[in-house]
Protein backbone atom coordinates (compact mmCIF):
# COMPACT_ATOMS: atom_id res chain seq x y z
CA UNK A 1 0.00 0.00 0.00
CA UNK A 2 1.73 3.14 -1.24
CA UNK A 3 -1.13 5.63 -0.74
CA UNK A 4 -1.20 8.37 1.90
CA UNK A 5 -4.09 10.69 2.71
CA UNK A 6 -5.02 13.80 4.70
CA UNK A 7 -8.37 14.63 6.34
CA UNK A 8 -8.33 18.00 8.14
CA UNK A 9 -11.86 19.40 8.71
CA UNK A 10 -10.16 22.33 10.48
CA UNK A 11 -6.83 22.82 8.78
CA UNK A 12 -6.04 26.28 10.09
CA UNK A 13 -5.22 25.66 13.75
CA UNK A 14 -1.64 26.93 13.47
CA UNK A 15 -2.61 29.66 10.97
CA UNK A 16 -5.61 31.37 12.58
CA UNK A 17 -7.83 33.62 10.51
CA UNK A 18 -11.44 34.54 9.95
CA UNK A 19 -11.93 32.12 7.05
CA UNK A 20 -12.73 28.55 7.97
CA UNK A 21 -10.25 26.32 6.16
CA UNK A 22 -10.55 22.57 5.54
CA UNK A 23 -8.12 20.37 3.62
CA UNK A 24 -8.38 16.87 2.15
CA UNK A 25 -5.86 15.03 -0.03
CA UNK A 26 -4.89 11.65 -1.47
CA UNK A 27 -1.32 10.89 -2.51
CA UNK A 28 -0.80 7.75 -4.61
CA UNK A 29 2.82 6.66 -4.47
CA UNK A 30 4.70 4.63 -7.07
CA UNK A 31 8.10 3.04 -6.64
CA UNK A 32 7.55 3.17 -2.87
CA UNK A 33 5.73 5.16 -0.16
CA UNK A 34 8.34 7.82 0.57
CA UNK A 35 7.19 10.54 -1.85
CA UNK A 36 3.52 10.11 -0.89
CA UNK A 37 4.37 10.31 2.81
CA UNK A 38 6.58 13.37 2.28
CA UNK A 39 3.79 15.22 0.45
CA UNK A 40 1.31 14.14 3.12
CA UNK A 41 3.47 15.77 5.80
CA UNK A 42 4.55 18.93 3.98
CA UNK A 43 2.24 20.09 1.18
CA UNK A 44 -0.51 21.72 3.23
CA UNK A 45 1.98 23.56 5.46
CA UNK A 46 3.84 24.77 2.36
CA UNK A 47 0.59 26.05 0.82
CA UNK A 48 -0.22 27.97 4.02
CA UNK A 49 3.32 29.34 4.19
CA UNK A 50 3.00 30.44 0.56
CA UNK A 51 0.12 32.69 1.59
CA UNK A 52 -3.19 30.82 1.36
CA UNK A 53 -5.58 33.65 2.32
CA UNK A 54 -6.89 33.39 5.86
CA UNK A 55 -8.73 36.71 6.12
CA UNK A 56 -10.30 38.18 2.95
CA UNK A 57 -10.54 35.56 0.25
CA UNK A 58 -8.57 36.42 -2.86
CA UNK A 59 -9.03 33.62 -5.44
CA UNK A 60 -5.96 34.60 -7.44
CA UNK A 61 -3.78 34.67 -4.30
CA UNK A 62 -5.18 31.30 -3.17
CA UNK A 63 -4.38 29.65 -6.51
CA UNK A 64 -0.88 31.14 -6.48
CA UNK A 65 -0.31 29.82 -2.93
CA UNK A 66 -1.37 26.34 -4.04
CA UNK A 67 0.94 26.44 -7.07
CA UNK A 68 3.83 27.74 -4.93
CA UNK A 69 3.12 25.12 -2.25
CA UNK A 70 3.32 22.31 -4.83
CA UNK A 71 6.59 23.72 -6.23
CA UNK A 72 8.19 24.12 -2.78
CA UNK A 73 7.12 20.61 -1.76
CA UNK A 74 8.55 19.03 -4.90
CA UNK A 75 11.83 20.96 -4.66
CA UNK A 76 12.43 19.94 -1.05
CA UNK A 77 11.27 16.38 -1.74
CA UNK A 78 13.80 16.07 -4.59
CA UNK A 79 16.59 17.27 -2.30
CA UNK A 80 15.57 14.75 0.34
CA UNK A 81 15.32 11.91 -2.17
CA UNK A 82 18.76 12.74 -3.56
CA UNK A 83 20.27 12.73 -0.06
CA UNK A 84 18.46 9.50 0.83
CA UNK A 85 19.13 7.75 -2.46
CA UNK A 86 15.47 7.03 -3.28
CA UNK A 87 13.47 7.77 -6.42
CA UNK A 88 9.81 7.31 -5.41
CA UNK A 89 7.08 9.43 -6.98
CA UNK A 90 3.50 10.30 -6.08
CA UNK A 91 0.38 11.66 -7.73
CA UNK A 92 -1.91 13.98 -5.76
CA UNK A 93 -5.50 15.16 -5.63
CA UNK A 94 -6.16 17.89 -3.07
CA UNK A 95 -9.11 20.00 -1.93
CA UNK A 96 -9.03 23.19 0.12
CA UNK A 97 -12.32 24.68 1.31
CA UNK A 98 -12.05 28.36 2.28
CA UNK A 99 -15.37 29.69 3.48
CA UNK A 100 -17.78 28.92 0.61
CA UNK A 101 -15.06 28.53 -2.03
CA UNK A 102 -13.62 25.14 -3.03
CA UNK A 103 -10.17 24.78 -4.61
CA UNK A 104 -9.18 21.51 -6.29
CA UNK A 105 -5.59 20.77 -7.36
CA UNK A 106 -4.18 17.62 -8.93
CA UNK A 107 -1.12 16.08 -10.54
CA UNK A 108 -1.23 12.66 -12.19
CA UNK A 109 -4.26 10.40 -12.47
CA UNK A 110 -6.05 10.71 -9.10
CA UNK A 111 -9.48 12.35 -9.51
CA UNK A 112 -12.03 14.52 -7.73
CA UNK A 113 -15.73 14.21 -8.60
CA UNK A 114 -18.50 16.46 -7.24
CA UNK A 115 -22.13 15.35 -6.94
CA UNK A 116 -24.29 18.26 -8.05
CA UNK A 117 -28.08 18.44 -8.26
CA UNK A 118 -29.55 19.79 -11.47
CA UNK A 119 -32.19 21.82 -9.62
CA UNK A 120 -31.29 25.27 -8.32
CA UNK A 121 -32.84 24.69 -4.90
CA UNK A 122 -30.55 21.72 -4.25
CA UNK A 123 -33.36 19.16 -4.05
CA UNK A 124 -32.33 15.73 -5.24
CA UNK A 125 -35.43 14.30 -6.87
CA UNK A 126 -37.87 15.07 -9.63
CA UNK A 127 -41.56 14.31 -9.09
CA UNK A 128 -41.02 10.81 -10.48
CA UNK A 129 -38.50 10.13 -7.70
CA UNK A 130 -35.50 9.71 -10.03
CA UNK A 131 -32.22 10.93 -8.55
CA UNK A 132 -30.92 14.05 -10.25
CA UNK A 133 -27.38 14.13 -8.86
CA UNK A 134 -24.88 14.64 -11.66
CA UNK A 135 -21.25 13.51 -11.41
CA UNK A 136 -18.92 16.32 -12.47
CA UNK A 137 -15.22 15.45 -12.83
CA UNK A 138 -13.20 18.34 -11.36
CA UNK A 139 -9.72 17.18 -12.39
CA UNK A 140 -7.79 16.49 -15.59
CA UNK A 141 -5.60 13.40 -15.85
CA UNK A 142 -1.93 13.92 -16.62
CA UNK A 143 -0.64 10.96 -18.60
CA UNK A 144 2.28 10.80 -21.00
CA UNK A 145 0.01 9.61 -23.81
CA UNK A 146 -2.09 12.83 -23.90
CA UNK A 147 -1.00 15.33 -26.61
CA UNK A 148 -0.34 18.33 -24.34
CA UNK A 149 1.71 16.22 -21.92
CA UNK A 150 3.50 14.33 -24.70
CA UNK A 151 4.56 17.63 -26.32
CA UNK A 152 6.17 18.85 -23.08
CA UNK A 153 7.95 15.53 -22.58
CA UNK A 154 9.32 15.49 -26.12
CA UNK A 155 10.44 19.13 -25.83
CA UNK A 156 12.40 18.16 -22.70
CA UNK A 157 14.10 15.34 -24.63
CA UNK A 158 11.95 12.52 -23.28
CA UNK A 159 10.04 9.92 -25.26
CA UNK A 160 6.65 8.25 -25.02
CA UNK A 161 6.80 4.61 -26.06
CA UNK A 162 4.12 2.59 -27.85
CA UNK A 163 2.72 1.45 -24.48
CA UNK A 164 1.93 5.11 -23.65
CA UNK A 165 4.56 5.39 -20.93
CA UNK A 166 7.29 7.98 -20.49
CA UNK A 167 10.64 6.36 -21.34
CA UNK A 168 8.62 3.13 -21.55
CA UNK A 169 8.16 3.11 -17.76
CA UNK A 170 6.09 5.90 -16.18
CA UNK A 171 2.40 6.25 -17.04
CA UNK A 172 1.79 9.63 -15.39
CA UNK A 173 3.43 12.80 -16.67
CA UNK A 174 3.07 14.95 -13.53
CA UNK A 175 4.06 13.82 -10.05
CA UNK A 176 5.95 14.69 -6.91
CA UNK A 177 9.42 13.18 -6.87
CA UNK A 178 10.34 10.78 -9.70
CA UNK A 179 13.80 12.32 -9.62
CA UNK A 180 15.10 10.25 -12.55
CA UNK A 181 12.26 11.52 -14.80
CA UNK A 182 12.35 15.23 -13.95
CA UNK A 183 14.88 16.01 -16.70
CA UNK A 184 12.61 14.39 -19.34
CA UNK A 185 9.46 16.40 -18.70
CA UNK A 186 7.83 15.19 -15.48
CA UNK A 187 6.65 18.22 -13.50
CA UNK A 188 4.74 18.77 -10.25
CA UNK A 189 2.71 21.73 -11.55
CA UNK A 190 -0.96 21.10 -10.69
CA UNK A 191 -4.12 22.05 -12.49
CA UNK A 192 -6.01 24.26 -10.01
CA UNK A 193 -9.77 24.73 -10.30
CA UNK A 194 -12.17 26.63 -8.01
CA UNK A 195 -15.92 26.96 -7.61
CA UNK A 196 -18.44 28.39 -5.16
CA UNK A 197 -20.34 26.10 -2.84
CA UNK A 198 -24.10 26.38 -3.35
CA UNK A 199 -27.07 24.28 -2.31
CA UNK A 200 -26.54 22.24 -5.48
CA UNK A 201 -23.26 20.66 -4.31
CA UNK A 202 -23.92 17.59 -2.16
CA UNK A 203 -20.56 15.84 -1.80
CA UNK A 204 -17.11 15.35 -3.36
CA UNK A 205 -15.39 11.99 -3.86
CA UNK A 206 -11.59 11.98 -3.97
CA UNK A 207 -10.01 8.78 -5.24
CA UNK A 208 -6.71 7.43 -6.51
CA UNK A 209 -6.64 5.73 -9.90
CA UNK A 210 -7.30 2.35 -8.27
CA UNK A 211 -10.82 3.49 -7.35
CA UNK A 212 -11.57 5.08 -10.73
CA UNK A 213 -10.26 2.02 -12.55
CA UNK A 214 -13.35 0.08 -11.42
CA UNK A 215 -15.86 2.92 -10.74
CA UNK A 216 -17.15 5.40 -13.31
CA UNK A 217 -17.84 8.87 -11.87
CA UNK A 218 -21.66 8.54 -12.11
CA UNK A 219 -21.48 5.01 -10.72
CA UNK A 220 -19.51 6.19 -7.67
CA UNK A 221 -21.83 9.16 -7.08
CA UNK A 222 -24.90 6.88 -7.21
CA UNK A 223 -23.24 4.38 -4.84
CA UNK A 224 -22.34 7.08 -2.27
CA UNK A 225 -25.67 8.90 -2.63
CA UNK A 226 -27.65 5.72 -1.93
CA UNK A 227 -25.75 5.02 1.30
CA UNK A 228 -25.94 8.62 2.51
CA UNK A 229 -29.71 8.54 1.97
CA UNK A 230 -29.80 5.44 4.18
CA UNK A 231 -28.30 7.59 6.94
CA UNK A 232 -24.89 5.91 7.14
CA UNK A 233 -22.00 7.94 8.61
CA UNK A 234 -19.62 9.43 6.05
CA UNK A 235 -16.65 7.39 7.34
CA UNK A 236 -18.67 4.20 6.84
CA UNK A 237 -19.68 5.27 3.34
CA UNK A 238 -16.05 5.85 2.26
CA UNK A 239 -15.02 2.47 3.73
CA UNK A 240 -17.83 0.72 1.87
CA UNK A 241 -16.89 2.46 -1.37
CA UNK A 242 -13.34 1.10 -1.09
CA UNK A 243 -14.57 -2.34 -0.03
CA UNK A 244 -16.89 -2.48 -3.03
CA UNK A 245 -13.99 -1.50 -5.32
CA UNK A 246 -11.60 -4.10 -3.91
CA UNK A 247 -13.80 -7.07 -2.99
CA UNK A 248 -16.67 -6.89 -5.46
CA UNK A 249 -15.10 -5.13 -8.44
CA UNK A 250 -11.68 -6.72 -8.09
CA UNK A 251 -9.54 -3.58 -8.01
CA UNK A 252 -5.95 -4.87 -8.12
CA UNK A 253 -4.31 -1.51 -7.36
CA UNK A 254 -3.93 0.45 -4.13
CA UNK A 255 -7.35 1.94 -3.41
CA UNK A 256 -8.10 5.04 -1.33
CA UNK A 257 -11.23 7.22 -1.26
CA UNK A 258 -12.33 10.28 0.72
CA UNK A 259 -15.96 11.44 0.76
CA UNK A 260 -16.57 15.09 1.73
CA UNK A 261 -20.25 15.82 2.43
CA UNK A 262 -21.61 19.36 2.45
CA UNK A 263 -24.34 19.90 5.04
CA UNK A 264 -26.98 22.48 4.13
CA UNK A 265 -27.06 25.40 6.56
Amino acid sequence: MEDAWVVLPDASLEFPGKLRCAHFAIYDGHGGRLAAEYAQKHLHANVLLAGLPRELLDVKAAKKAILDGFRRTDESLLQESLAGGWQDGSTAVCVWILGQKVFVANIGDAKAVVARSSTTDGSENHSDGVSQLKAIVLTREHKAIYPQERARIQKAGGSVSSNGRLQGRLEVSRAFGDRQFKKVGVVATPDVHSFDLTEREHFIILGCDGLWGVFGPSDAVDFVHKMLKEGLPVATVSRRLVREAVRERRCKDNCTAIVIVFRPK
